[in-house]
């Protein structure tokens, strides 16, 4: 028996979703645990996949569609099965937007309901077909002149993509027709190019056509801003940093540290594992560090909780990675109890798939310190904004060259300047600056890492 599926919550902290692409299509037969779609979340592109079997009957959403958790997306159900009626159940709940793709069975039986009237949706729907028809007969020579670039627009939206055709849905082509679109010099940006909606939106938010590529401006023009619509990504790093500077009483500690030491420890790793074709890093020589100063001065490893301070009996260190949309802080769980080796292949890893976005929420979240490294862009200091509820984040500058005083002479050296921003609920000044005095031990001799 055919039957709605709803959009699950593909994450705990999942208000909405993209649906990035369809795995499946009309027709298609589904197995338990096959991926129907890939879905953009706030975190995360997730893979959306089936709990039922059977076959694809209709497809409710199109992609590019920002949907809500239960949102009904797709109908399963036997070969052949009439869904003329879930179609219309579908549209009645989630408004008139919802979109359908179904096959012959669902569009014949969708067709006799509209011509009977018994839905109620698709009736209003035909009279406003006809209401535009009529408004359209009468309208005046100056508006009956943009007819063939119209009729010229909605031909290329029609078209399927191939030979320099435009790729865009029906719902694209709708808003199109509706605001007067021409699709045909739309950059999209769905899969291979196609134009979905949330790029008409766009369009249409900054008040008509794009400008063409490479097109002359008249003289005296002034090119607008290009609009882009927040990603899921975007609008959950908007909120919690947000959130964060609004609530969280920030203080920040820097100091400088003599960074010749853990240079040269790193060198004499890389000699060491040049055969194995492996490398370490300064930012995995970091993370090693503030995991063992955070076993020295546990105070820091603390998150607060509302009514009470929760200290942390483990170390998972979030390591920031900049991705296209953002920001993505996957974790590295137990540091203290592992090899900068180790570190280094993980961080990699779990860089690689932030990058792809194919992390898994349970490895982006309940770290309990995090790591912003921009010594990569030479930036010399910064101060971060904490990821609650983590209690720290140390940001990292890049590392200089910079005349020192040693042995009372002037001689080249080379310095690292780092900066703490603290939660003042729950890390006092005395204890963010212990930790630093203790991360400051571990940096200028690496060797007590391994102890």
């Amino acid at each position: 028996m055919a039957k709605i599926i709803g959009l699950p919550k593909l994450s705990p902290t999942m208000d909405e979703g993209v649906l990035a692409r369809w795995a499946k299509k009309v027709g298609d037969e589904v197995a338990i645990d096959d991926i129907l779609a890939e879905v953009e979340t706030d975190k995360a592109t997730m893979e959306f996949r089936s709990f039922d079997k059977g076959f694809v009957l209709a497809l409710l959403a199109e992609e590019g569609e920002t949907l809500k958790p239960d949102a009904p997306v797709i109908i399963l159900g036997s070969k052949g099965e009439d869904v003329s009626a879930l179609v219309a159940q579908a549209k009645g709940g989630g408004g008139a937007a919802v979109a359908v793709k179904a096959g012959p069975e669902a569009a014949s039986g969708a067709a006799t309901a509209a011509a009977t009237g018994a839905e109620s949706g698709a009736a209003t729907a035909a009279a406003t077909a006809s209401a535009a028809a009529t408004a359209s007969e009468s309208a005046t020579a100056s508006e009956s002149a943009k007819a063939p670039a119209m009729a010229a627009a909605t031909s290329a939206d029609a078209a399927s993509g191939e030979g320099g055709r435009v790729l865009a849905s029906p719902v694209v082509r709708k808003i199109a027709r509706e605001h007067e679109l021409d699709l045909r010099g739309v950059m999209g940006s769905g899969p291979h190019g196609r134009i979905i909606k949330r790029d008409v939106d766009a369009i249409v938010a900054a008040g008509g056509q794009p400008q063409a590529s490479g097109a002359a401006l008249p003289s005296g023009a002034r090119v607008g801003p290009r609009i882009e619509k927040l990603s899921q990504m975007r609008k959950t790093i908007a909120r919690r940093l947000t959130e964060s500077k609004q609530t969280v009483p920030h203080f920040y500690l820097t100091i400088d540290v003599d960074a010749e030491p853990l240079l040269a420890a790193r060198a004499q790793m890389m000699a060491a594992l040049e055969k194995q074709n492996e490398k370490v890093s300064v930012n995995d020589l970091l993370i090693k560090a503030c995991a063992v100063a955070l076993r020295l001065v546990p105070e820091c490893n603390a998150s607060f909780m509302g009514d009470s301070i929760h200290y942390h009996q483990r170390v998972d260190i979030s390591v920031a990675v900049a991705v296209p949309d953002g920001l993505l802080t996957p974790v590295v769980r137990d540091a203290d109890k592992k090899g900068v080796l180790q570190i280094a292949r993980e961080v990699r890893e779990l860089a690689g798939r932030a990058k792809e976005k194919k992390l898994k929420p349970e490895e982006m979240s309940d770290g309990t310190f995090s790591i912003s490294n921009l010594g990569m862009f030479d930036i010399e200091s910064f101060s971060a904004v904490i990821n609650p509820p983590e209690g720290a984040i140390l940001a990292v500058g890049t590392v200089r060259d910079e005349a020192v005083v040693r042995d009372a002479q002037l001689v080249a050296g080379k310095r690292l300047r780092l900066t703490l921003s603290c939660d003042h609920r729950v890390v006092d000044g005395a204890v963010g600056a212990r930790w630093l005095q203790a991360l400051r031990g571990v940096l200028e001799r690496p060797v007590t890492m391994l102890l």
